[in-house]
């Protein structure tokens, strides 16, 4: 049985918090009432945390446990870690780790879509950098 190293388990939730949140955005476009950006937002927000935990973790860099993108960001700075241009655009997203699950943040769905797409780039690069076979 081959057991999963870190950085692994963090880049497959890291996937699976992107994926829900594409699934979410859907269903509140296309009507769904018991849905909100929030719920949205924080999955995005979990995707890019993890994301950058799985590139530290892979780099042998010791995390504490946080939901700060900004603090996670500096740290992948401070090691000298390649990350792809506009990932600095994700660091807006921290206020969803807790805030925004209590509190109504405004943000419209153009900011979902462009953390989307900043967030599908930055899944395939991660993916590349810790030699993850999909399966």
């Amino acid at each position: 049985m081959e057991f999963l190293k870190q950085y692994d388990i963090l880049y497959k939730k890291a996937r699976t918090d992107l994926k829900a949140a594409k699934n979410l955005l859907e269903d509140f476009e296309n009507g769904d009432e018991d849905l909100d950006l929030e719920t949205i937002m924080f999955h995005l927000q979990q995707s890019t945390e993890k994301l950058f935990k799985s590139l530290l973790s892979y780099n042998k860099q010791h995390v504490t446990k946080t939901h700060d993108l900004e603090k996670l960001y500096n740290l992948i700075q401070e090691n000298n870690l390649f990350l792809i241009d506009g990932i600095d655009n994700l660091l807006p997203l921290s206020e969803y780790a807790v805030e925004g699950r209590y509190a109504v943040i405004y943000d419209d769905m153009e900011d979902a879509h462009k953390y989307i797409e900043i967030l599908n780039l930055f899944v395939k690069f991660v993916e590349q950098e810790i030699s993850i076979e999909i399966k």
